[in-house]
């Protein structure tokens, strides 16, 4: 069964940094279309990063030039460096994994404005999540 677990959430000042990781389990990270996902409190989930296959990058405007997507295969690890946060930023976020290859599968790239059921289905496996809070 594959599985991706999250970690490294927690509670920031604003303008601190925090790094996520997303160790995958029975798949190898870099194979497909790889992303981080945020859901804040009354709102709806949205694409935060994309990493695709071949390294190509992806960002939601709101984070643009603040977060930084990156894996490492050897460690079969997804990261997500976050800098620079404000309050807005505070949700669970959520990795994801493209592991199956749908005949209609659309580019890694768009899967940052999906809707949250198109995101899930052609991202098929999804962590429990992780928690950042981050204070005034």
């Amino acid at each position: 069964v594959v599985l991706v677990e999250e970690s490294g959430g927690g509670l920031v000042q604003a303008g601190g940094s925090l790094r996520l990781s997303c160790a995958a389990s029975e798949y190898a990270v870099g194979t497909y279309c790889m992303g981080w996902f945020r859901q804040a409190p009354g709102k709806e989930r949205e694409g935060v990063a994309v990493i695709d296959s071949d390294g190509s990058t992806n960002y939601a405007d709101t984070v643009k030039g603040r977060f930084t997507i990156s894996q490492d295969n050897a460690k079969n690890t997804l990261y997500l460096q976050m800098n620079s946060l404000t309050p807005e930023d505070t949700a669970t976020y959520y990795c994801a994994a493209d592991v199956f290859l749908d005949s209609d599968q659309p580019p890694c790239a768009e899967m940052l404005v999906a809707t949250a059921e198109e995101a899930t289905k052609y991202l098929e496996v999804w962590g429990q999540g992780t928690l950042v809070t981050v204070s005034s």
